[in-house]
């Protein structure tokens, strides 16, 4: 079906769709006004594009007349620059979307090799995802903080709520790696050390059934630096998943139940990528048409702090602000690798 067509189809189909909405009752009224309020962006968005073609055929019909020439000069040259972007657009607005992209997110941050190092890193990153969060006012909440010895983490959990921050985050799943001089070194060596990061979609209940049968569920006494309130008492909770193997200890909050609750949580997430990664996994052309996301073995960034600069390497992106991006300003790297993922998905979609 050719691109004019499939536009045709979806300006007939938000016609239908008001057209019914005039009739419809209860829960037909909801799900046409749903479907409507997802049509009207792109209904908008292909109006502008063929009123865009218009004027530039009028345009360009005009430049032949000596008398109106110089006067559609001008309209022609913008109309044609504005029908190859909105047409651009129009193409990106009819990609399958990815359902998750709207909702919020678990964050999980954890070392891998380096030892204190890396643990101290994990920490620092998950600093600067926490001010990322507050600059697009998200709200940022910490499920689980394993604190170290020395004030890094061996590992850290939050829950990132607000809309679309899945599709902001997804890109920074997998392995990060930090190059830099550590405090406990004496001769000024380079360290390198690794973290892993995972972004795991929030799943609801009616995403992933989980049945109680199914889990095994241990409380035991939480541990932590300095033998706060938590080493008292029997609050923290490990929930394994049997069917999967998937595994969750919670141990942030001084009630069983509230641990509980936060396990839970994480445990929908993991099983829900999980069943969306085996999906993604069965379509060539979906692993084809994408920028790196979720392999938590894939080493996607590095961190290089005696030359302060932070380079992906999925893209080939090098920014010598490693400061600025401590502080939380992934902008500028989320918007290059959505750049770069739209750009492989428009063009598998046209081979």
């Amino acid at each position: 079906m050719s691109i004019a067509d499939k536009l045709d189809r979806v300006l007939t189909r938000a016609e239908e769709v008001r057209h019914l909405l005039s009739t419809a009752e209860g829960g037909q009224f909801g799900a046409l006004s749903k479907e409507l309020s997802e049509l009207e962006p792109l209904v908008e968005k292909v109006e502008a594009l063929r009123a865009a073609e218009r004027a530039r055929d009028e345009a360009e019909a005009m430049l032949a007349d000596p008398e109106l020439r110089e006067l559609a000069e001008d309209e022609y040259l913008a109309q044609k620059e504005a029908v190859p972007r909105l047409e651009r657009e129009v193409r990106l607005m009819l990609l399958p979307k990815d359902s998750a992209d709207e909702r919020s997110a678990i964050l999980e941050i954890r070392p891998a090799a380096g030892g204190d190092e890396a643990s101290l890193f994990a920490a620092e990153l998950f600093r600067a995802y926490q001010r990322y969060a507050e600059t697009r006012r998200w709200k940022f909440e910490v499920m689980d903080y394993d604190e170290s010895e020395l004030g890094g983490v061996k590992g850290a959990v939050a829950e990132i709520q607000g809309k679309g921050v899945f599709a902001r985050l997804k890109y920074e799943s997998g392995v990060h790696r930090v190059q830099r001089v550590p405090a406990t070194e004496t001769q000024g060596r380079i360290h390198t050390s690794t973290i892993t990061v995972a972004v795991l979609p929030e799943a609801e209940e009616v995403d992933v059934q989980v049945n109680e049968s199914d889990l095994r569920i241990d409380t035991y006494r939480a541990s932590g630096a300095g033998g706060q309130h938590v080493n008292k008492t029997d609050s923290a909770v490990r929930i394994t998943h049997i069917p999967t193997g998937t595994v969750v200890a919670m141990q942030e909050e001084r009630s069983q139940h509230k641990n509980r609750a936060k396990a839970m949580k994480v445990l929908r997430a993991r099983i829900y990528e999980a069943e969306r990664a085996k999906l993604a996994g069965a379509r060539a052309a979906d692993r084809k048409g994408q920028v790196g996301t979720g392999d938590r073995s894939e080493r996607i960034r590095t961190y290089n702090f005696p030359q302060g600069r932070v380079t992906d390497h999925r893209i080939g992106l090098t920014l010598h602000k490693i400061d600025r991006v401590m502080l939380g300003e992934f902008d500028e790297i989320v918007d290059a690798l959505t750049a770069e993922d739209e750009a492989a998905r428009l063009a598998a979609e046209g081979e």
